[in-house]
């Protein structure tokens, strides 16, 4: 059988304003032998509404650029806007507030805490957002499937489970910008393709910008737009 055809994204910019734009972002790593580069110019914009989605083997940076975009790092050189924001130009203060405040991210490790309960956890990021919604996260617990396991612990729920609370999660603020890094990559296909259909309908819903890191060519076709990271930077389309 053959494998399913990789549309490739445009680097321009989409015609909707972006919500978010990288242009010419760098980055490398010192090691015994000397800096290991691992992005070495990637540009690509991201509106609001559109779902990306970023391909590439393991080990081919993935990683490194959600976690740059997320403002849990920072490049060497280049640019990263969010609504039209240089994220390099803000303090700590200020990427922390953003982190709350603008962007939502699921991790294939789910990290969730383990102390709070489903409704906890799931309210978390809402809560330091200071965008806590009774009536939204309702919603959200009713369309992952999640109101039968509200006073469960994550050690009580399977890894399905586990990743449908991490989605609700991050969406429970209502973020500009999702993020996910292989968020299906400790499911079996089916719990995985499940896990990301909600997904996609949710973030249809909310109408924020969606950018998955995968390096399933099936999965990366569910989404509007595929960008390939080879060799540092994104390859054309």
């Amino acid at each position: 059988m053959n494998a399913p055809s990789v549309r490739l994204a445009s680097i321009a910019a989409p015609a909707a304003p972006a919500l978010l734009r990288v242009v010419g972002l760098r980055k490398s790593y010192a090691t015994p032998q000397g800096p290991l580069p691992v992005l070495t110019g990637v540009s690509l914009s991201l509106a609001p509404g559109d779902t990306l989605a970023l391909m590439g083997e393991s080990g081919s940076g993935k990683s490194t650029l959600l976690h740059l975009i997320g403002a849990l790092d920072h490049a060497d050189d280049g640019e990263i806007f969010i609504d039209g924001v240089e994220t390099a130009r803000l303090g700590e203060t200020a990427r922390a507030a953003l982190r709350r405040e603008t962007i939502g991210v699921v991790f294939q490790q789910f990290n969730l805490i383990a102390s709070l309960t489903v409704a906890e956890n799931l309210a978390f990021q809402a809560r330091l957002a200071g965008r806590y919604d009774p009536l939204w996260q309702a919603r959200l617990a009713a369309r992952l499937g999640l109101e039968p396991l509200l006073a469960r612990y994550p050690e009580q729920l399977s890894g399905g489970q586990q990743q449908r609370v991490a989605v609700g999660r991050a969406l429970a603020a209502r973020p500009r910008l999702l993020l996910a890094d292989e968020p299906t990559g400790n499911l079996d296909e089916t719990t995985g393709d499940a896990v990301l259909g909600l997904t996609l309908e949710l973030v249809a819903e909310t109408g924020c910008g969606f950018l998955m890191a995968t390096h399933s060519a099936r999965l990366a076709a569910r989404l509007s737009r595929q960008v390939l990271l080879e060799a540092g930077t994104l390859a054309p389309a």
